[in-house]
């Protein structure tokens, strides 16, 4: 009883002395999610691979600083900046993604005012049912089209390896641009709004590894898009006629017009909550102002 007495004594001196804040635990949670961060981020990218080549390199030298290996220790210390540099280089886009990703969180996007019109990227139900109507025609006429439509993230840069349009969405300006060879019926038109604003675009091709080999360019496209973008992608198979969409870095194939639809009208109603959530935003910043 007496041992018991002494332990709970011990334990509870140690307790007092230890001196934790809050900002202590917060630390510690930062850091913790930071490390559970990276540690995911490299075990999905080829980072992977390198990290594992490290580790390798690592107990290599560690033996040699146990066996006092001198020349390759030497050897070892001379070249690390420059493998720091190498590393920075090899893994540039995986480095960039983890960046864009960062950016498109939603909690830093209301740090901003706005970097664009808030209505500018939202567009209508004759719209929309333009794009069902295009979707349908070119699935029976077995036309391959890509159609991008854009969210919050601007597609600046991709509609600028297009050629630019900026005309009103119609089904039949859709058909007309995809298809059989027309100057523009290659790549992919983005749509901002209730206006088509480039054709014959340039995307992204997706590094997941796990998309079915017997996907064709046209969607490894949309997917990359969807896995950078917050935009929504709908392809039309040039051999088969079926729809699919891509859209938060997953492919939905083999849809119907009803299943189209209901994925155009959830991504309307996300654009509409988008445009809202900003106009209280800016209003907000505006009587701050005054």
């Amino acid at each position: 009883m007496e041992r018991l007495v002494l332990l709970g004594d011990f334990f509870q001196d140690a307790i007092s002395r230890v001196n934790i804040r809050v900002a202590d635990i917060a630390e510690m949670l930062i850091l913790a999610f930071l490390i559970y961060q990276i540690l995911v981020w490299i075990q999905n990218t080829r980072a992977w691979v390198l990290f594992k080549g490290m580790i390798v390199i690592g107990t290599l030298l560690l033996i040699a600083v146990a066996m006092q290996m001198n020349t390759i220790l030497w050897i070892a210390e001379n070249v690390f900046s420059v493998a720091i540099t190498a590393v920075i280089i090899i893994l540039q886009p995986e480095l960039r993604k983890a960046l864009e990703d960062l950016g498109k969180n939603e909690f830093l996007e209301k740090l901003h005012l706005i970097d664009k019109k808030v209505e500018e990227g939202r567009f209508t139900d004759k719209t929309l049912q333009a794009i069902l109507n295009a979707c349908t025609a070119m699935s029976k006429a077995r036309t391959g089209a890509l159609i991008v439509l854009e969210r919050n993230q601007t597609l600046n840069d991709y509609a600028a390896t297009g050629i630019s349009i900026d005309a009103v969405v119609t089904s039949q300006l859709l058909v007309n641009i995809f298809e059989h060879n027309t100057p523009l019926h290659d790549g992919a038109v983005i749509i901002r709004g209730d206006r088509i604003l480039a054709a014959t675009c340039y995307l992204p091709l997706s590094d997941n590894r796990a998309v079915s080999k017997e996907l064709g360019t046209r969607h490894r496209a949309a997917l990359g898009a969807s896995e950078n973008t917050d935009a929504l992608i709908v392809i039309v198979s040039e051999e088969t006629g079926a729809v699919s969409v891509a859209r938060e870095g997953r492919l939905y194939r083999q849809l119907g017009t009803d299943v189209l639809q209901e994925h155009l009208v959830r991504f309307q109603e996300k654009q509409t909550d988008a445009s809202q959530n900003k106009k209280t935003h800016i209003i907000k910043k505006l009587k701050g102002t005054k």
